[in-house]
C-alpha cells in the first residue's frame, strides 16, 4: 500500500513539474537588460503637460477641466450632478471637455489629413521604443525664428555620427518648446519647421517611423506640404515636443505612449527620452524610483481653471 502511495504522489507531481518547467527556465534577456542598463539609465520627459491655457492651434480654442460629477443617483451615497468630494464620496474625478485631439505634446496618424488612412487606436505596439536622434538647428533658429530644417542639416548630423538608423525617431531641436507660455505667439508664424525635402529623405531613404518638432505644426507653407505629405502617404508626426536640448543627439532611446481613442484622429502623447547612465541632465530609477509617491506639500485643490493643484490653506 506505501508504495501505490509514493507512486500515485509522484505521478502527481509530475503536472505540476511540467508547469513550472517553462517558468524556471523562462527568458529573462529583457530583465537582465533593465537591470544593467535601463535601470541606470538617465530619463527625460520631451512632453508638455496640457491645461485650459496652453497654445492651440486658433481654430480649435482650448480645453475645459471641470470637477467630475455623478452621471446617476446611488441612494445614499450621491445625487446626480454632484461633484464628487474626497470628504463625502473618498475620491475624486476630473472631467474634460477636450475640444480637439490635436492638443498639446501630441502623436499625429494619418486619418487627420487622408481619409483612408490609419487612425490612432490602429497605431501597432511596436511604437512604443525606437532609437531616438535629435538634428539641432536651434542656433540657426535664434538668428531667423521660420528657419525649417533641410537636407543639409540632416547630412551633417550623419556626417557627425553616421547614417540615421532605419525605424528610429528623427526629432529637430529648436528650442521653441521655451515659448510655450507665450500661448498667442508659440502657435502662429513665422515659427521653425522642416523642409519637404527633407522629410522625403528621412521616410524614403532612412526608413524612420516618424519624425518630431516643437512647434505644433510641421511647416510654414501655405498649404501644409509637409504635414500633407506625410499624413497622406501612411506616415506619422509628433508635435509639441519639448526638452531636446537636454538629450544627447545620438544614442539615446525615446518611449513612446499616447492615449488611444477608437478612431481617433490625434493621440495625447507622452514622450520619454532614455538616456546613458552618465548623461548630465535626466533621473535614474533608483533616484526616483516612483513608487511610492511623494506626498503634496499641501492639499490638492483646484485653481481657478479647473486645474488639480497643491495649494497652501488661505490661497
Amino acid at each position: 500500500m506505501k508504495r501505490l502511495f509514493v507512486f500515485v504522489a509522484i505521478f502527481a507531481l509530475i503536472p505540476m513539474a511540467v508547469a513550472v518547467g517553462p517558468a524556471m527556465g523562462a527568458d529573462t534577456q529583457l530583465w537582465n537588460v533593465y537591470n544593467s542598463v535601463l535601470k541606470n539609465a538617465k530619463y527625460v520627459d520631451l512632453t508638455h503637460a496640457f491645461n485650459p491655457n496652453i497654445p492651440v492651434w486658433p481654430g480649435f480654442g482650448n480645453a475645459k477641466f471641470k470637477p467630475g460629477v455623478a452621471g446617476q443617483e446611488i441612494k445614499g451615497y450621491c445625487t446626480i450632478g454632484e461633484a464628487f468630494q474626497y470628504k463625502k464620496h473618498g475620491f475624486i474625478c476630473t472631467a474634460y471637455e477636450l475640444v480637439t485631439d490635436q492638443y498639446g505634446t501630441q502623436l499625429d496618424p494619418p486619418a487627420h489629413f487622408y481619409e483612408f488612412g490609419a487612425t490612432i487606436s490602429d497605431l501597432p505596439a511596436t511604437y512604443s521604443i525606437r532609437p531616438l536622434v535629435v538634428i539641432d538647428i536651434h542656433e540657426k533658429v535664434k538668428k531667423d525664428p521660420g528657419y525649417h530644417a533641410t537636407v543639409g542639416d540632416i547630412k551633417a548630423w550623419e556626417a557627425k555620427y553616421g547614417k540615421i538608423p532605419e525605424g528610429s525617431v528623427v526629432a529637430v531641436r529648436s528650442d521653441w518648446y521655451k515659448r510655450w507660455n507665450e500661448t498667442k505667439r508659440f502657435a502662429n508664424a513665422p515659427f521653425p519647421g522642416i523642409k519637404l525635402s527633407a522629410l522625403k529623405l528621412l521616410h524614403l531613404e532612412r526608413k524612420i517611423l516618424f519624425h518630431g518638432h516643437e512647434p505644433l505644426d510641421t511647416d510654414t507653407t501655405p498649404n501644409l506640404e509637409g504635414e500633407t505629405w506625410l499624413l497622406k502617404n501612411n506616415f506619422c508626426q509628433a508635435e509639441g515636443m519639448k526638452n531636446l536640448d537636454k538629450v544627447p543627439e545620438a544614442g539615446a532611446l525615446i518611449l513612446i505612449g499616447f492615449a488611444k481613442p477608437e478612431g481617433g484622429t490625434g493621440g495625447y502623447a507622452r514622450y520619454i527620452a532614455v538616456c546613458p547612465p552618465g548623461w548630465k541632465h535626466g533621473k535614474s530609477i533608483a533616484e526616483l524610483p516612483g513608487a511610492p509617491l511623494p506626498k503634496q506639500p499641501y492639499p490638492n485643490r483646484r485653481d481657478k481653471d479647473g486645474v488639480l493643484r497643491p495649494i497652501p490653506p488661505g490661497k
